[in-house]
């Protein structure tokens, strides 16, 4: 759960946000990826947080592992690449017929991209939680900022004006005022119940899964694959390969109705027996260094927030976690809040702006729940085509129904579904979708240095307006209205088409870019004697493509106050 002011996360973590005038203190529990990504994204809008953990010790554990496109183009705009750097590759599946070292003939394969130049970030990647836990904490490091372990938050109230907040540590109560809070708390955290947000949907004790991590050593089972032994309708289990548990560390899940999990969750040598009952292999265990038993809940709140507090990940919804989504989304949720956070915080944008966090992610968590649940229905009965899904990159997730997008290509339709989970195509693009990538691009006059993708100019405090335009010439009117904003969280960039020559003379904008291989154009579906405005908002998300200044001046209409007093500030 994360706190402004400083912040916090995990299974059970939670956020305040205070000015720099106020006490520095905050309350509750657990520092997980969804915590510390809010955090970090605060941070980097320079909005001080206080993280608080209920739990004295960091966790450990590899829990979610699977980081898809989405994500990792999350962590690119927050300046983290050790995941795409540092991850490991996805591991084929080789199943096995039952009580046997049989492969099956043709083993389901995992989902794959093409490479594209405007998806830079096309292949899953693989980490622990824990990992990624301390590679997060790292970067919070650079703003002086870490995680109160063992503060927990025992109650809280809000007003107008702010939140009053009881702590608790080493038995000793502390009072602490914030802005804002956010909990990150997960599924049983303290701060959906006490906000009294509804919880609805479907407990299914009959679908429980252990999961945990495991040492053991198997001439039998080689560390090439994810092998998967029984199946979900009566008794399984799945081996995944870790080294982040050791050169003989594995991730276990046991499965199937015919075992009970709780039983098995409570003594090592059960996990061991299980394991040795449902794999025909000579097998030296050492140990189970971590274990955890729940049962399938699928669930989510009716809303994301109540008054200045906010919920995030499995504070909001839970689900199975077939299809690998519920720490992706959950790290999307943080994102999509943090950037809006911060500019009410600055007194940039009215607090109608924080409504649009529930508007744009409940219509994604609602979809993300109906994919998820599908994929578990399949998986009992035995089929597995769902896990293939090109939805699972998460890159045609999209917010084409805000109220605070603006399109003036696409005429509104009224009715029109809504189709949160799209799939990616490239074919396709629309005020509100994933904004494309394009590399190669040449920077030339003055600017910031060594820009030459435009993912490289995207950052979670500021939109990006991009010009797309014949010449600086035509960018100038443009130019001219961006003006009334102030550069800390606006900024331009005139793109020209290839066959441009390199202009010589000053420009408006903050960056001069020339598209040498028309990658840009074709991403963004732009012609090329034409001049055409796309932003791009700090999430990374197209909030605009418009004709001009006119309709810039709408979009940021939508998001900031006036203008002649953002200028100001």
């Amino acid at each position: 759960m994360i706190c402004l002011g400083r912040l916090l996360s995990r299974e059970e973590a939670f956020m305040t946000a205070w000015p720099f005038h106020q006490k520095k203190e905050s309350s509750k529990v657990g520092a997980g990826p969804v915590g510390l990504v809010a955090a970090l994204t605060l941070l980097q809008n320079g909005i001080p947080v206080r993280i608080i953990d209920k739990d004295p010790n960091p966790r450990i554990g590899q829990r979610g592992t699977a980081y898809w496109p989405r994500t990792l183009e999350l962590l690119n705009f927050l300046n983290v690449p050790e995941v795409n750097d540092l991850g490991e590759s996805v591991l084929p599946v080789q199943w096995y017929k039952y009580g046997s070292l049989t492969p099956l003939i043709n083993p389901p394969a995992p989902p794959t991209m093409e490479p594209n130049p405007a998806v830079p970030f096309h292949n899953l990647r693989i980490m622990g939680q824990q990992r990624l836990d301390v590679i997060l904490k790292g970067h919070l490091a650079k703003f002086s900022c870490s995680v109160e372990m063992g503060t927990e938050l025992c109650s809280f109230e809000q007003s107008d004006e702010g939140i009053t907040t009881v702590l608790a540590k080493n038995g000793i109560l502390e009072r602490f005022n914030a802005k804002w809070m956010i909990g990150a708390d997960g599924a049983k955290g303290v701060v959906r119940k006490q906000l009294g947000l509804t919880f609805l949907g479907e407990t299914r004790p009959d679908d429980q899964l252990l999961t945990g991590d495991i040492r053991f050593k198997s001439d039998g089972i080689d560390r090439m694959h994810v092998h998967q032994f029984g199946n979900f309708s009566e008794r399984g289990v799945a081996l995944q390969p870790s080294n982040e548990v050791g050169e003989d560390g594995w991730q276990f899940f046991i499965f199937g109705p015919e075992l009970d999990k709780t039983k098995i969750a409570q003594s090592e040598d059960l996990v061991f027996e299980t394991i040795t009952s449902l794999i025909p292999a000579e097998i030296t265990f050492d140990r189970v260094i971590w274990m955890s038993a729940f049962q399938a809940n699928i669930r989510m709140v009716n809303k994301f927030s109540e008054g200045r507090v906010f919920v995030v990940g499995a504070a909001s919804s839970v689900h199975s976690p077939m299809g690998g989504q519920g720490l992706n989304s959950g790290m999307q949720d943080a994102f999509n809040l943090g950037w809006k956070l911060a500019l009410v915080e600055k007194g940039l944008a009215d607090k109608s702006l924080l409504e649009t966090y529930t508007a744009e992610r409940l219509p994604v968590i609602s979809e993300l729940l109906e994919i998820t649940t599908a994929i578990l229905n399949k998986a009992i009965v035995g089929e597995v085509s769902l896990a293939q899904s090109p939805k699972l990159f998460m890159l045609g997730i999209n917010y084409r129904f805000s109220n605070i997008v603006l399109d003036e290509f696409v005429p509104p339709v009224e009715g029109r579904p809504i189709n949160a989970y799209g799939e990616y195509d490239e074919r396709y693009l629309e005020a509100g979708d994933r904004a494309p990538d394009a590399p190669n691009m040449l920077q030339v006059g003055r600017g910031e240095s060594n820009v030459k993708t435009l993912f490289g100019l995207y950052r979670p405090w500021y939109h990006t307006v991009l010009v797309f335009a014949p010449s600086l010439a035509d960018a100038s009117p443009i130019l001219g209205a961006l003006e009334a904003w102030d550069k800390s969280v606006v900024r331009s960039a005139v793109v020209l088409p290839s066959f441009t020559s390199v202009p010589d003379v000053a420009s408006l904008a903050d960056l001069v870019l020339v598209d040498q291989d028309g990658y840009a154009y074709s991403a963004y579906l732009m012609e090329a004697g034409k001049t055409t405005v796309s932003v791009i908002r700090p999430d990374g998300v197209v909030g605009a493509i418009v004709h001009g200044a006119k309709g810039v001046k709408k979009y940021f209409s939508k998001i900031f106050f006036d203008a002649s007093i953002v200028s100001r500030l």
